[in-house]
């Protein structure tokens, strides 16, 4: 083992935080390369559902919500991806990838917002398991990253209470409204589950990525962790998880639940969701339409390189 190796594996072992300018494995770079930019392609794809019911919210306060949220998922988008380029990362081949297939993003986008209470689910469920993961992420070994999720969590907390707070408003709402509640989280339940990603031993990254203390803890603890916390606010709402299977043990104190459809979340994430192409599609117009934009902001920022050293010279 040489001496930069040895280096790397004792900051890891200590916690001490890998930083830009440390030396650490290509493999190391590579699946946090992977990790951080499907992360970014997820905030970005994220926005699709939920930007679909900007102009159809049911009141004023509801759009000036959603249009904040989805503001703030753009921003956690700029976070991830400036954090991937401190690894060697170009962003325009990230997003280059993401068009192309060759990167993917979270599978639980894929899935249409057909009511107004599915971008609510999205707010409470969706988001509630992004947090689950994401907290812990805020200790993952590269520095970079750590420090990117701190203020994503933040952000991320206020969209989860508000999700639970529209969910609350229909669930106490007339029949109607409480079914169409009901409807969302039926649609939206397991495919949070999968966003914890495939069970312990069907995931190839995990065991290599606990290893280096990119993640801290398996998919399938994060997943209980997440139905240990979410169904007691949906019995509170006064809704059901529909899962037959879903029981309290009392000798473990965790919720146990039903087997995930794992030939689902391989069929989405392979590109057979259900708005697979449509995602893509939109991503892919409206980073062509935005072309000229980054052009002259090169233009002008070299412009501006170039003045400042004329200055200088003078």
């Amino acid at each position: 083992m040489n001496n930069q190796q040895q280096a790397f594996d004792q900051r890891i072992e200590k916690d001490i935080s890998i930083e830009p300018k440390d030396w650490m494995p290509d493999a190391y770079r590579k699946t946090l390369i992977r990790q951080i930019g499907q992360h970014g392609h997820s905030e970005v794809v994220g926005m699709l559902p939920e930007g679909n019911w900007i102009t159809r919210a049911p009141t004023l306060k509801r759009k000036a919500v959603l249009l904040a949220k989805v503001q703030d998922e753009a921003g956690h988008a700029l976070y991830l991806y400036s954090a991937a380029e401190t690894l060697g990362a170009d962003r325009d081949d990230m997003m280059d990838k993401l068009i192309a297939g060759r990167m993917k993003y979270s599978s639980i986008f894929n899935y249409p917002t057909l009511t107004w209470a599915d971008v609510a689910a999205i707010g409470w469920l969706v988001d509630g398991a992004a947090i689950v993961n994401q907290v812990a992420l805020c200790r993952t070994s590269y520095g970079p990253y750590a420090r990117a999720m701190v203020r994503i969590c933040k952000e991320e907390s206020f969209h989860q209470r508000q999700g639970f707070e529209a969910m609350m408003q229909l669930a106490n709402g007339t029949e109607e409204q409480k079914q169409m509640a009901q409807d969302a989280v039926n649609r939206f339940w397991w495919p949070a589950l999968m966003m914890f990603g495939p069970s312990d031993d069907n995931s190839p990254n995990s065991a290599q990525s606990m290893q280096w203390k990119i993640k801290l803890f398996s998919n399938d603890a994060l997943r209980q962790k997440f139905v240990d916390n979410t169904v007691p606010q949906v019995l509170q709402l006064g809704l059901t998880v529909p899962d037959p299977d879903l029981k309290f043990n009392e000798d473990t104190g965790h919720y146990e639940f039903g087997e995930v459809n794992w030939n689902e979340f391989f069929d989405v994430i392979a590109g057979k969701g259900p708005c697979n192409h449509e995602r893509i599609e939109a991503r892919r117009k409206a980073w062509e339409g935005g072309a000229w934009v980054r052009e002259s902001a090169a233009v002008y920022a070299k412009k501006q390189q170039e003045q400042q050293q004329a200055q200088k010279v003078a």
